[in-house]
């Protein structure tokens, strides 16, 4: 099966809500359930499609989750930017989300010249997340405390950094 990223579009919209409907994604992330074909249309029309940059992960052609990068948009703060993820659960556990985020590195510093460092947010209780980026190169690099409400509860996190000098030094020795 081969894993592809591209655009989300509108007529996506069934598959989109097919992983957004599953309670283990909903659980680990900050994305909220679809319970109608027009609030999901409507969400992908006016919050995911004008992203800077996100896109369906797919196997086979069929979206099944999304990563995306958010540039920090003030002036000091432009050399980088967070790094975003979900999958739907039937497909943890076989490296998908861990190669979408192989090939979207390199993109994010091509597309955003400003950009030295990538950076996610991963709940310290998900153990899967934090190896995703493990295994794609990242550092972890700090705790942060109460950082952020996940479903009501104030959660800490993990932050993990890829640097673009780093990723440059692994295709050297790749």
């Amino acid at each position: 099966m081969e894993t592809t990223l591209r655009p989300y579009e509108l007529s996506d919209v069934d598959d989109f809500m097919e992983w957004l409907s599953d309670d283990e994604v909903i659980s680990r992330t900050r994305l909220r359930r679809f319970t109608s074909r027009e609030d999901a249309l409507s969400y992908l029309k006016d919050v995911v499609i004008p992203r800077p940059w996100c896109r369906a992960i797919c196997l086979d052609g069929k979206p099944i989750g999304f990563i995306a990068f958010k540039p920090w948009d003030s002036a000091n703060n432009r050399c980088r930017g967070t790094i975003s993820y979900a999958l739907g659960s039937k497909h943890w556990g076989k490296g998908i989300v861990t190669k979408a985020v192989k090939m979207t590195v390199p993109i994010v510093f091509k597309e955003f010249p400003d950009i030295e460092r990538v950076e996610g947010l991963v709940d310290v209780d998900n153990k899967a997340s934090q190896r995703v980026l493990e295994k794609a190169g990242f550092q972890k690099e700090a705790t942060l405390r109460k950082y952020l409400i996940l479903h009501g509860k104030t959660i800490d996190v993990f932050v993990f950094s890829l640097l673009a000098t780093d990723l440059m030094a692994t295709q050297r020795v790749s």
